[in-house]
C-alpha cells in the first residue's frame, strides 16, 4: 500500500479543514514546498495535493506551489481541486503532475471524464467525497442525487483506473477511518483505491493495508505528529 501524505493549499500556504469547512481552517505551514521535501525525507514517494481555492473557483491559483514542489521533490504528485476543463488538465500535466483528480466536474459532466481518460489514460483519478451515502461536489458545499456506489460502477466503466475515495464526516476528525467502507469498495470494484479522510493512527494504516487497499492519504494526523510518516510508510509496505 502506497502512503500519499497531503498538502492542502490555500493563498500558497498549507492549510487544513475540519469535515471540509472553509470556516475552519488551520494554517500548517507558509512554505508547502519545505513541507514536501519533509515528506521526501521522510521517505514518500507520493504526494496528494490540493488545491481548496481551486476547488471553490474552478481555476488554479496554487498552481506555481505545485510546479514548485514537483520540481524540488521529484516525487509523485497528483493534484486535485476545481479541476473542470481539459486546459487545466493539459496545463498541469505540461507541468510534471503525474496524475489529475476530477471531483465536481466527474459528477457534473462523465463525457468530461472520458474525454479525459481516453487522452490521458491513468494519469486521470476521480475524487469521491460520500457524505451521507451520496458525492458532495463544489467543495463539499452541496450533495449531489449520485447513490456513491453506482457512480463508483459509473467511473469503473469509463476507464476511470484510481479513485481518491474520502468519508467527509470522517476527515480532519482524528477518530479514525471508515473500514467497512473501504472494504465494500474494494470488494466490489477493479479498481485502485486510495482511502482519504480520517486516518489518525497506525493501526488505521494496518488494518487498511489488511484490505489490500491502494493506498492511503495521511493529511491532519502528519501535521498534528499523531502519525510519525516514517513509522506509516513502514506499516504500509
Amino acid at each position: 500500500m502506497l502512503i500519499y501524505p497531503a498538502i492542502d493549499m490555500y493563498d500558497k500556504k498549507a492549510v487544513r479543514l475540519f469535515k471540509g469547512d472553509y470556516n475552519q481552517m488551520t494554517v500548517y505551514s507558509e512554505n508547502p514546498v519545505e513541507v514536501a521535501i519533509d515528506f521526501k525525507n521522510c521517505g514518500a514517494t507520493h504526494i496528494h495535493l490540493v488545491d481548496l481555492e481551486g476547488a471553490k473557483s474552478g481555476t488554479t491559483p496554487n498552481f506555481e506551489v505545485v510546479k514548485n514542489i514537483k520540481d524540488s521533490t521529484g516525487l509523485f504528485c497528483e493534484i486535485g481541486g476545481g479541476i473542470r476543463n481539459m486546459d487545466v488538465i493539459d496545463k498541469y500535466i505540461t507541468a510534471g503532475v503525474d496524475r489529475v483528480i476530477l471531483g465536481t466536474a466527474a459528477v457534473t459532466n462523465p463525457g468530461f471524464v472520458e474525454e479525459a481518460v481516453a487522452k490521458y489514460g491513468d494519469r486521470i483519478a476521480v475524487g469521491i467525497d460520500i457524505k451521507d451515502g451520496y458525492v458532495a461536489i463544489k467543495g463539499w458545499t452541496e450533495t449531489s442525487d449520485d447513490d456513491a456506489f453506482a457512480f463508483c460502477d459509473k467511473m469503473q466503466n469509463i476507464g476511470v483506473k484510481t479513485i481518491i475515495c474520502t468519508d467527509i464526516s470522517k476527515d480532519g476528525a482524528m477518530q479514525g477511518t471508515n473500514h467497512e467502507l473501504y472494504k465494500e469498495l474494494s470488494e466490489r470494484f477493479d479498481i485502485q483505491i486510495i482511502a482519504s479522510g480520517g486516518v489518525s493512527t497506525i493501526d488505521d494504516i494496518a488494518k487498511l493495508r489488511k484490505l489490500d487497499i491502494y493506498g492511503a492519504i495521511i493529511g491532519k494526523a502528519y501535521y498534528t505528529k499523531a502519525i510519525d510518516l516514517k513509522e506509516a510508510i513502514e506499516v504500509a509496505q
